[in-house]
């Protein structure tokens, strides 16, 4: 561990948190420590700077930005030129630790929900979502066996579902990544398969184009004339409704054969 003396107590630990909360559980009440001459400042910029290698996520680098800010009154412009970094890197941080709530960030603290140094779409994808939601959604993500990777997937596919996949996502988080993975493996298949695979597809592209038309909110009918919209609108609509109809009239024939082998077989 490294420490310095504080004003408030005798020392103050500037690194090996993560240490400490390690040795806790086993049950050690002691533990070695380097204490550096140092005022409290010098040491946390330069333990962080001796962590640049490391990685961290981009939320723990907002916390340190952070402590920085409010404890030390480091302006946004000093903490880019003290990091090396531009004031956009700065504000981005500093922005999500300020907007998450602060339920979601404790349980990335505790290391239930996975943010990872590098392709850490967690904490920024949550950040993407509005306050409910990412209170209805980090519990689930916190879900055992999730990587960041597959917690930004259904982060994405929350933001944009409908009420019946937000509610899979809640409950099943695996077989909703188990549908995706399907949907995007390039294999042969058999028709069952294919069939499974082509509605994944529909609600996949539908959730793209919401997507896309939500960020850039009545700019639609700048794209395109009216009346080729209309006409791909009632085509597309035209064959999901015949699609899904289908799929569930052989849903409902599959049902009936079933139970009338069900009852001669008793």
């Amino acid at each position: 561990m490294v420490v310095v003396r504080g004003e408030a107590g005798p020392f103050v630990l500037v690194d090996g948190y993560k240490r400490v909360r390690a040795l806790c559980r086993l049950h050690r009440d002691t533990v070695d420590a380097v204490l550096w001459a140092l005022p409290e400042l010098e040491a946390l910029l330069l333990v962080q700077g001796l962590r640049t290698g490391e990685g961290d996520s981009v939320l723990e680098q907002g916390w340190w930005l952070r402590e920085l800010h409010e404890r030390f009154g480091l302006t946004a412009s000093e903490l880019a030129r003290r990091f090396d970094k531009g004031p956009s890197w700065v504000s981005r941080r500093l922005g999500l630790v300020r907007e998450l709530p602060e339920a979601v960030q404790e349980l990335v603290r505790s290391g239930a929900l996975v943010c990872c140094p590098r392709g850490d779409e967690t904490p920024r994808a949550l950040g993407r979502a509005n306050l409910a939601q990412c209170l209805e959604l980090a519990p689930a993500l916190a879900a055992p066996g999730l990587s960041s990777r597959q917690i930004g997937t259904l982060c994405a596919a929350f933001v944009a579902g409908t009420d019946e996949s937000r509610t899979l996502i809640l409950t099943a988080p695996h077989l909703v990544l188990r549908a995706e993975t399907e949907a995007q493996r390039p294999r042969d298949k058999n028709a069952a398969e294919r069939v499974l695979s082509d509605i994944a597809a529909v609600a996949a592209i539908a959730r793209r184009t919401r997507r896309v038309l939500a960020a850039q909110p009545g700019q639609a009918a700048m794209w395109w004339p009216r009346g080729e919209i209309r006409a791909a609108i009632t085509a597309a609509e035209a064959d999901t409704a015949a699609l899904f109809t289908l799929v569930r009239k052989e849903m409902a024939d599959v049902g009936r054969e079933h139970a009338d082998g069900d009852s001669e077989a008793s």
